[in-house]
């Protein structure tokens, strides 16, 4: 059965923000970041269970869903959204200091969140988070780029005939670029969508913003492989390596708890991603790869772990969870078991 939640609106001093908000405002509060190409809908199978034990708040972020639209600055890397959600949570006067929980994108926009205010973070959960690096074009657990032109990342390297599709709203599901197929990448393949969710997650898809100040941005042309850079506005320019850098987590003076979870399944965040350049190139789906030592796939998740344990090193506390079947959307894919560990964690911290 699909929640009937009821959508709540305010103005913040930056933006107006669509969002969820479920459950006693007396219990811990616990708030919901999704990623890219989603909106705070992939947190339906959640949001009912979880305001069980907790004061749940799911807002759509800038560019996506219901808030309001304006122009993404992808100079400011991620820090556009958790500034965002520092005037959000303002504007609700919210008394307690929130549990952030972060899919993806959302994972590395809570992470910038508790560098620029840790005193006012009680945990991080990470769920398939953006690499502390940023998305593609680095080498090495210290973020290395591949060059000085940050080559391979952001807007240049999306697919063009999924950003094309997705602003045309096409639902073709024999179209291999359009949105019902790209859908079911975030899933492990044993996963099977019911018709009913399928449509509501495809909406959330069509309403993300798309040209050059949204999905994916801008690009400039550069000498080096895959030869596009990174431009200076839109989605996939703000987790550019070049304007995105997490790492300075591990030097925290107050280190939140943190809950690393993952999909052993994902294919968008890992160190074989399908939408990584240096991936794609290796296996020779992208001509001219350059070889490894110029252009490795991006080890996403092993720069995570490296970045997390220098966390646990300098005092922080981190627990791993692995959802054995599922990809990229446990909370989708096994929400049951994904409540738990979410609930389990947060009440034994």
């Amino acid at each position: 059965m699909i929640p009937q939640l009821q959508r709540k609106e305010i103005k913040t001093n930056r933006l107006t923000v669509s969002y969820f908000e479920e459950g006693d405002c007396k219990n811990p509060l616990l708030i919901l970041v999704h990623g890219n190409t989603s909106s705070n809908v992939f947190y339906l199978p959640n949001i009912m269970e979880l305001a069980k034990e907790f004061h749940v708040i799911a807002p759509d972020l800038r560019g996506y869903g219901r808030t309001e639209f304006l122009p993404i600055d992808a100079t400011d890397g991620v820090r556009v959204w958790s500034e965002d959600l520092r005037s959000f949570f303002e504007a609700l006067e919210l008394k307690q200091k929130p549990h952030l929980l972060g899919w993806s994108m959302g994972g590395g926009v809570i992470m910038q969140y508790a560098l620029d205010y840790a005193e006012d973070v009680n945990s991080l959960i990470l769920l398939n988070p953006l690499s502390p690096f940023g998305y593609s074009g680095t080498k090495d657990n210290i973020g290395t780029p591949n060059n000085q032109y940050y080559s391979g990342t952001g807007a240049g390297t999306v697919n063009k005939d999924f950003a094309a599709a997705l602003s045309a709203r096409i639902t073709d599901p024999t179209n291999p670029s359009a949105a019902p197929a790209v859908l079911k990448l975030y899933f492990s393949k044993d996963f099977e969508l019911n018709p009913e969710w399928e449509k509501i997650y495809l909406e959330s898809m069509f309403e993300m913003g798309s040209g050059d100040d949204y999905y994916p941005g801008n690009f400039v042309e550069c000498p080096e492989w895959p030869f596009v850079a990174p431009g200076d506005k839109g989605i996939a320019n703000s987790m550019s390596p070049k304007y995105v850098n997490l790492s300075g987590i591990v030097k925290l003076a107050k280190k939140p708890p943190i809950l690393w979870l993952r999909g052993a399944n994902d294919s968008i965040v890992s160190d074989t991603c399908l939408l990584d350049i240096g991936f794609l190139g290796s296996i020779g789906v992208v001509p001219g790869w350059p070889g490894n030592d110029a252009f490795p796939p991006h080890a996403m998740v092993t720069q995570t772990r490296a970045v997390l344990d220098e966390y646990a090193k300098n005092g922080g506390n981190v627990k791993e969870y692995v959802f054995a079947n599922a990809g990229h959307g446990p909370q989708v894919e096994c929400p049951e078991e994904f409540n738990k560990v979410v609930t389990e964690f947060i009440k034994n911290k």
